[in-house]
Parts: structure tokens; C-alpha cells; sequence
């Protein structure tokens, strides 16, 4: 998930060139997958999301809209994170949305603390799956790592009633007392039964080590297995805290002892993954602990508040959570519920979008024929209103108003969607496209003969005026069927197609007609009209044969007029 480039958190360094050279690419030339890393820790030990190497992951098209089960296996430095990871890449067999996430080491010389805490949160947090990953025994700094995040969960309940983690996964590695508590998962649970005993009264554990000392623990009845810990009364009181917490913040407890791989696995600076180099017992545990992680059965699909979460949705938690480690200290937990509440909400705006845009592509997308604006107006609204019920139906934390302004969010975005819309089924319309070069000929025309006029009446500056804009729209005319022909420049031919637009408008809104070569019987007389939307207009009339005679008039608004005839 985070890693330092120059470091590889393996147990006997999986050849780090070959196969984990961490990078935003999914495979290598030659096809094999590998790691991504989507977490970069900067020399300063801030964090920073890779969204690219994030989205190519999650929002690929076969596996975006799945339901998302992710597994993050943390702990301390070279403990073996990444051994086990590889094996449970060779497990995967079925086609299902599962995200492996592999973590920094904590406590590397690398590292501060605060690194530490903020790449542990990150994985609690995102994944459904965590595996906690020990060695020999839980030390005092595991539990430190665990402090802020069963702070958070106390948080979360008094807001949701719910349980904020899912999977919490102990997995004690090289386990030295097999004669004690055999390897496995039986093992594991009966150790952590006896390492705690549940009553509502004070008990006394009895120390198993020599450098033990005899400890006293308090427990709530409401508590069915609380997960291990001694509690002295001389502790401090956060570290208490995390020992009570632990079980009220995961909805499933457990533990699985692993033997030792090997010294030829430990020891080997050249360890390639080969199986013939691994303890016989430590590889007949991993055949029982890898399909007891990722077997159809045991997986767990990631929720927040009760809903299931899709890698769309996911992408959007992680970018929101991310933001939040991005200042100098480590956040408050309130802090980490808003960006539950902004993630789980904005995930409910992508999912109405996507549905949207879905319904919007079977109606008038790229390859539909051009649908009527009244028809396209009535079923937006519809599958508008089904978005928005959509986003109303999920469940989300922060509350109605917190979710308010989403809601409002995705109407805005909704209507900006729908203009885009509503100009790609126009550019379907051959008559809409005919506009451009419609209303320049016309205009070209129009100046044409107004040219020819004006200059017969010996007026000459305007007929240059005319002759002039004239070449202006043979030039603008040329120019836009080079663009639509070429593709370049589209800029300009955008604001051609607006300048155009305009003029179309201008001619047939607010009840105001234009009208071309519109022809009488009863006078026998043609004329051309330009109208205004003022209710000015001018007009150049050529008047009938019954007379013998021709004039032309130029009318204004104040019935004032000026009229050359030629009897």
C-alpha cells in the first residue's frame, strides 16, 4: 500500500528488481502482474494518493461496479507481510473483485511514527479484511498502532449503532509453543481463550512466563471474546482502553498460529519463492490458512454503516481518507468520522451519476437517433428522479443534513450532465448542423444584393460596407468547413457555431419571422424582409409589374423613410 522504493517489507526479500518494482503500472513488459503503489510517502513523511494508479485499478470495467472484499495485511518491519501476500496471489483463482493490500513495515529505520500510525489506519480503515501480522507474540507496540483506530470505532457506534471494522485477523508467525497451542486457527482461538478469560468480576491471571507477574483484569459481561491483552493496574489509561475496545470495534475476532519457514527461507539473501526451500510444516499451515482468508465462504464484502461497497465507492474512501493524513499531526477521530460521512455520500452521488448516465446513454447516446427536445426534456426528468431516489435509498452517516447539500450536489451535476446531453442530440439534427453554413449564406447573400443595390444608387460606402462583410462571411464560411473537415482549430469553430447561432436566434424567437423570397399573387410582387426582434426592421421591396415600376425603401422606426424610385 505505502512503501519506500529502496525497501522491500519481505521475509527473505522476494528479488526485489524482478518482481516488486512498485510503480503506477499494473504489469510488467512481459505480462506478469505485480504490485501498485497507491500510497506515496514523501521525504518529508507526508502521504500522498496516487488516484491514477488507484482508478486503473478500481475502476477497470469488469470490476467497478463489484462488490469490493479487500484485504490488508499489516505490522511490524520484515515480519513476512509480503511472503504471505505472494501466496495468497497464487490462491486467487476466481474472478471476483478482491484487493490485496500490502503495507509498510512499522518501526523500519525509515519510518517515524506517525508514518506508521497513518499507513495502519489507512489499511484498518479501508479494508474489510485485516490481518494483523505478529511475530512469536503481540507486543506493546502493536497495541499503541491500534489506539487511535478503537477510539475511532467508540465514535462511530454513537453515531451508527454500528460496528465501524469488520475482520480483525491475528496471525502470529513463527509460533515456538506447538505443544502448548497446536498451529492453525484451532490453536490460535484457544490461545487467545486462555490469554483471557471472560467474567464480570476481577480475575487473576497467572503468569506464564517467569518475567510475568501476576495481573488483574476487568471485563464487561456484554463482551463475548475479548482479544487478549493483560491489563495491569499501573497501565496507562489509553492503553486500557485499547484492550476493552478492541472487540466493540470488530464485528469478527480471530487468530491463526503460524510454524517458522525455514532458515533456508530466513537466511537466504537469494530466497526467490521457491516451494522445495520452505519448511514442510509451515507449507502445510499456509494450504489451511490461505483458503481460510480468501475461500467464497470466508471472504467478507466491504461495508461502511451496513451497506456493501463497490470499487467505485471505494475509490472514493480512500481519497477521502487520505486527505485527512495529510496535515503534520495525526487526525482526531471525530475528523475520521466526517471523512466516513463525506466518502459514504460521495459514493452515493457516483452511484446515482453512473446510474444516470446509464439510462441517459440507452436513450440518446452515441449511436441513438435524434429524439424530440420535448421527449428528451420528459424522460430526463424521469431518470432524473430515479437517480435521486437512488442516492436517497443508500444508506449514509452524518445525518439528513449533512446529507443535504450532496443531494444538492448531485442536482447540479445532474442538470450540467444534461446540457452536454441536449447538445450532443441536437449535433444529430441535420437541420441543427445545416445552421452554421445556413445563416452565413444567407448572410452573404443578403450583402450580396445589398451591394449590388446600394452601389446602383450610387451609395457607394455602404455598398462597400456590404462587400466587406460580405467577404467577411465567404472567409468565416470557408474557415468553419475547413475545421468540420479537419478537426483542428476547434475553438474557433466553436465560437463560429455560436457567433452563427446567435444570429439564428436573433432572427426566430419572441414571435419575430425571417422570411426569404416570400411571393404574392394578388399585387404580383416579390420581396425580401430582414426583421428585427425591436420590432425595427428595414426592407428592400421590388414592387410589382401591373405599374412599370421598381423602388426601394428603407424603412425606420420612427415611419420616417427615404425612397429612390425609378418609374
Amino acid at each position: 500500500m505505502a512503501k519506500h522504493r529502496k525497501e522491500r517489507d519481505s521475509w527473505g526479500s522476494l528479488s526485489d528488481k524482478n518482481v516488486y518494482d512498485w510503480s503506477s503500472e499494473e504489469e510488467e513488459p512481459d505480462g506478469r502482474a505485480r504490485p501498485v503503489q497507491v500510497l506515496l510517502v514523501k521525504d518529508d513523511h507526508t502521504f500522498e494518493l496516487d488516484e491514477v494508479a488507484l482508478s486503473r485499478i478500481l475502476l477497470a470495467e469488469e470490476v467497478r461496479d463489484r462488490q469490493v472484499v479487500a484485504i490488508s495485511v499489516a505490522g511490524a518491519f520484515r515480519k513476512g507481510k509480503s511472503f504471505l501476500m505472494d501466496f495468497m496471489l497464487r490462491y486467487m483463482y476466481k474472478q471476483v473483485a478482491v484487493l490485496l493490500m500490502d503495507t509498510q513495515g512499522t518501526f523500519d529505520s525509515q519510518s517515524t511514527l506517525r508514518d506508521s500510525a497513518t499507513v495502519f489506519a489507512l489499511s484498518t480503515m479501508i479494508s474489510s479484511m485485516q490481518v494483523y501480522n505478529i511475530s512469536q507474540n503481540v507486543q506493546e507496540d502493536d497495541l499503541q498502532h491500534l489506539q487511535l483506530f478503537t477510539e475511532y470505532g467508540r465514535l462511530a457506534m454513537e453515531e451508527t449503532f454500528l460496528k465501524p471494522f469488520q475482520s480483525m485477523i491475528f496471525l502470529v508467525r513463527d509460533w515456538s509453543f506447538p505443544y502448548e497451542f497446536p498451529y492453525g486457527q484451532e490453536g490460535g482461538m484457544k490461545f487467545l481463550e486462555k490469554r483471557l478469560k471472560v467474567s464480570d468480576r476481577q480475575v487473576s491471571v497467572s503468569a506464564e512466563d517467569q518475567n510475568d507477574h501476576v495481573e488483574h483484569l476487568s471485563v464487561d459481561t456484554t463482551v463475548g471474546l475479548l482479544f487478549v491483552f493483560q491489563i495491569s493496574e499501573n497501565q496507562h489509561e489509553e492503553l486500557q482502553n485499547v484492550r476493552k475496545h478492541i472487540h466493540s470495534c470488530f464485528t469478527n475476532i480471530s487468530c491463526f498460529l503460524m510454524p517458522h519457514p525455514g532458515l533456508k527461507v530466513a537466511t537466504n539473501p537469494h530466497f526467490d519463492g521457491r516451494i522445495k526451500e520452505i519448511d514442510g510444516d509451515f507449507l502445510n499451515n499456509l494450504k489451511v490458512l490461505v483458503p481460510w482468508l480468501l475461500s467464497p465462504g470466508s471472504i467478507d464484502v466491504k461495508e461502511i454503516n451496513g451497506s456493501e461497497i463497490t470499487c467505485r465507492g471505494l475509490l472514493e474512501y480512500f481519497k477521502a481518507y487520505i486527505k485527512i493524513y495529510q496535515g503534520e499531526e495525526l487526525p482526531h477521530p471525530k475528523s475520521m468520522l466526517q471523512a466516513t460521512a463525506e466518502a459514504n455520500n460521495l459514493a452515493a452521488v457516483a452511484a446515482a451519476k453512473d446510474l444516470y448516465n446509464k439510462k441517459m446513454e440507452e436513450v440518446c447516446g452515441g449511436d441513438r437517433p435524434f429524439l424530440a427536445p420535448s421527449e428528451l426534456q420528459a424522460r430526463h426528468g424521469a431518470i432524473r428522479e430515479e437517480a435521486l431516489q437512488v442516492f436517497r435509498g443508500v444508506k449514509k452517516m452524518g445525518g439528513e443534513e449533512f446529507s443535504r447539500r450532496y443531494l444538492q450536489q448531485l442536482e447540479g451535476e445532474i442538470d450540467e450532465v444534461f446540457v452536454q446531453y441536449i447538445k450532443h442530440n441536437d449535433s444529430k439534427n441535420i437541420f441543427h448542423a445545416a445552421r452554421t453554413p445556413a445563416t452565413l449564406f444567407v448572410v452573404i447573400f443578403v450583402m450580396y444584393v445589398a451591394a449590388g443595390i446600394t452601389g446602383f444608387v450610387g451609395v457607394d460606402i455602404i455598398a462597400s460596407l456590404c462587400n466587406m462583410i460580405l467577404g467577411l462571411a465567404l472567409i468565416t464560411l470557408c474557415t468553419w468547413a475547413y475545421i468540420r473537415y479537419s478537426g483542428e482549430y476547434r475553438e474557433l469553430g466553436a465560437v463560429i457555431d455560436q457567433v452563427a447561432g446567435a444570429l439564428w436566434d436573433q432572427g426566430s424567437t419572441n414571435e419575430v419571422s425571417q422570411r426569404f423570397l416570400n411571393v404574392g399573387t394578388d399585387k404580383s410582387w416579390r420581396r425580401i424582409c430582414l426583421w428585427g426582434t425591436d420590432k425595427s426592421w428595414r426592407r428592400i421591396c421590388l414592387w410589382g409589374t401591373d405599374k412599370s415600376w421598381r423602388r426601394i425603401c428603407l424603412w425606420g422606426t420612427d415611419k420616417s423613410w427615404r425612397q429612390p424610385c425609378l418609374l
